[in-house]
């Protein structure tokens, strides 16, 4: 019962290093950043490559042409989905006179 008790209680101050390493590596990089989430975010977009800045007109017209492809996509399967959602029961209530 002791053995189980001493591996919560290790299992808690693990956690409880990670949680206070991880939100002084997220003050810091703040602090770096001059407090702008925003920046800090860019940052990390480019640094782990998700993002390229635009440096030609092209690069500029193929990504906007690969979110226009991503916008027509979602809508092709939701329309369907929302016009089912609407119309999807067809109840006859009738009616005494």
């Amino acid at each position: 019962m002791v053995l189980g008790e001493i591996s919560v209680l290790l299992m808690f101050w693990l956690l409880a290093a990670i949680g206070m390493w991880a939100v002084a590596a997220f003050t810091a990089s703040l602090y770096q950043a001059d407090w702008s989430v925003t920046l800090l975010t860019r940052q990390y977009l480019e640094a782990s490559g998700l993002t390229a800045p635009v440096t030609t007109l092209v690069d500029y017209s193929s990504h906007c042409k690969g979110i226009e492809y991503l916008i027509c996509a979602a809508f092709c399967i939701a329309f369907p989905l929302f016009h089912h959602y609407i119309n999807g029961s067809k109840r006859r209530e009738s009616t005494r006179n």
